[in-house]
């Protein structure tokens, strides 16, 4: 069994190291760009996916409200074991609004209910929640109450209500990121790695994949909605 927890300020380290832990070890599940290992490229979005976590956690620690809140899911028998975490970044200026960032359940705990706990707890703190995820895993948030709103380039956008919220949330900036230095000598071990062809490539297999994404997440949305053109 477990235990959730709320947290408007920044875990533990022993806990927050899981958290990032499971982010990086369910990078494909997670990410907006579901690379998988074969992508030269995975290690490099696998690092910004991490660092951006990692930055919403550390900016748990300042006074605004508009910053990410989290909820962990604890082992019963263990509450020092994290098992799944969610990431949701509450609206500015709607009480009832939220988007769920990221939510990650390990491997060796899932079909146990903690994902639809963890967004229970989330829905019942800001009951007007969103999220967005990639055209297969629509059923599975569905069954959690949530319903389709419409196609977002490679993901499909879903809501506890049949609107979205005219809410502001504060998204991480991704382009400092991006932009760093680490992120720069990270592409550039890979390149020697892989050779720039293989890199090229792989960014060729990305696009591909998001395009892919696109056009499943756009067939889903007619299938809801076969009256909209």
């Amino acid at each position: 069994m477990f235990t959730l927890v709320y947290l408007d300020t920044s875990p533990p380290e022993s806990l927050k190291s899981q958290v990032l832990q499971m982010v990086v070890d369910y990078f494909s599940d997670i990410s907006p760009v579901s690379l998988t290992p074969s992508n030269p490229l995975y290690q490099l979005y696998q690092y910004v996916i991490g660092y951006e976590v990692h930055l919403y956690l550390q900016a748990m620690n300042s006074s605004l409200d508009s910053t990410a809140r989290l909820i962990l899911a604890l082992d019963d028998e263990d509450p020092s074991q994290v098992l799944g975490f969610a990431l949701y970044l509450p609206s500015q200026d709607d009480a009832e609004a939220c988007t769920l960032a990221y939510m990650a359940v390990k491997a060796s705990h899932r079909r146990r209910g903690i994902a639809r706990a963890l967004l229970q707890q989330m829905v019942k703190r800001r009951p007007h929640a969103e999220l967005a995820c990639v055209a297969s895993k629509v059923p599975t948030f569905e069954s959690m109450g949530f319903q389709v709103l419409a196609a977002q380039g490679p993901h499909v956008l879903l809501n506890t209500r049949d609107h979205r919220s005219d809410g502001m949330v504060a998204v991480q900036d991704l382009a400092p990121i991006y932009q760093s230095k680490e992120v720069q000598q990270i592409h550039a071990y890979l390149v020697q790695q892989h050779g720039k062809k293989a890199m090229s490539e792989a960014e060729n297999k990305r696009d591909r994949l998001l395009d892919q994404m696109a056009h499943q997440a756009q067939v889903l949305v007619k299938e809801r909605f076969p009256t909209i053109h």
